[in-house]
């Protein structure tokens, strides 16, 4: 798996999910608070993360996701 860095567009709390901007210019990444590495399992808008992807229903998901 590539690695990717980006920046977390929103992340809803309470909910638990959100979306990543990757750095590249690409469509953004659906992410869940199953996928952060960090035992918050919360992020912050602008939070600067390195991520992997992988294909769901929701098109592209974050895994493994560490906050910086």
């Amino acid at each position: 798996m590539t690695l990717r860095t980006g920046y977390v567009k929103w992340f809803d709390k309470d909910h638990g999910f959100g979306l990543i901007s990757p750095l590249d210019g690409t469509s953004d990444v659906y992410v869940d608070r199953n996928a952060i590495a960090t035992s918050t399992k919360q992020l912050i808008e602008g939070q600067h993360v390195e991520f992997s992807t992988q294909r769901s229903s929701r098109g592209p998901s974050a895994l493994d996701v560490i906050a910086f």
